[in-house]
């Protein structure tokens, strides 16, 4: 991934330095097609030099800068996902765009699998800290400046946005789950057996995405936040199977709800 030449494709394009980056995961697209989106700045990452086409359904692949809420945001409607072939540079390339636009902060939202029995289908749960089971890692391969050799991840995952969320479904009247996110690399779905072990390892939920995008933002200096829709039980914990289309109509589902918490969030944002 050629990052100046992605940053030269955006030069007099992006309007402003965003101050808030925010990935829309499977089904979680409505802010994209907002008010605010539609008279902002959208550009395909087809535009920008070493993005592909967008490949999964239920992502539209565009980056969007436009003003919400008295904020400046670039939304990142879509994703690149490893299962479909793309290197982990690829998957993670927006983090260091993000940060070289400015941002100071990420967040990232994905549909997950629930693993713990507690969770029901269609809640929102903060992600607090996170399992790597992909098999890879998107630092891997020669350093890029300035990141750190060795990035912390002490706190993945920040703790005042953590607070932030929950203060913001509180002044919307939902209730946030909180847990960890065990990442695989997909695209089938986890055996029950895999699933009742990463139970047993302390995981709370369960998808194909959002981790190494963390790990690089976290290199690179940005704080990072993630929210999961929970849009199905992982498998084995219901008798029928998994499908994507579950996960799509889950996420519509929650997406009144998802859209309140984030505009209430980026509202009262305090980076």
């Amino acid at each position: 991934m050629n990052l100046e030449s992605a940053l030269s494709a955006l030069k007099g394009r992006a309007p402003f330095a965003p101050e808030l980056a925010i990935v829309l995961g499977s089904g979680l697209g409505a802010l994209a097609e907002g008010p605010e989106a539609r008279v902002g700045v959208q550009i395909p990452f087809t535009d920008l030099p070493g993005f592909p086409a967008q490949g999964v359904a239920g992502h539209s692949g565009k980056l969007i800068f436009c003003e919400m809420e008295g904020r400046r945001l670039v939304l990142q409607a879509g994703r690149f996902h490893f299962y479909e072939g793309h290197s982990l540079s690829v998957v993670t390339a927006s983090m260091r765009l993000f940060k070289r636009l400015g941002a100071q902060a990420v967040l990232h939202t994905n549909a997950a699998g629930a693993i713990n029995y507690r969770f029901k289908v269609g809640e929102l749960m903060v992600i607090a800290d996170h399992l790597n089971f992909t098999g890879a890692n998107p630092l891997i391969g020669p350093n890029v400046p300035p990141g750190p050799r060795f990035s912390d991840m002490t706190q993945a995952y920040d703790k005042d946005l953590r607070e932030q969320l929950h203060a913001a479904a509180a002044a919307c009247g939902q209730r946030l789950q909180e847990g960890v996110y065990v990442a695989v690399s997909g695209p089938c779905y986890e055996t029950p057996a895999e699933i009742r072990a990463f139970r047993a390892l302390g995981a709370d939920a369960v998808g194909m995405s959002t981790v190494p995008e963390v790990i690089v933002a976290r290199q690179e200096g940005l704080k990072a936040a993630g929210i999961s829709c929970l849009c199905n039980m992982g498998a084995g914990m219901l008798p029928q199977p998994l499908t994507h289309e579950e996960v799509l109509e889950a996420g519509a589902a929650a997406a009144k709800d998802f859209e309140a918490l984030v505009r209430r969030f980026v509202r009262d944002l305090k980076a």
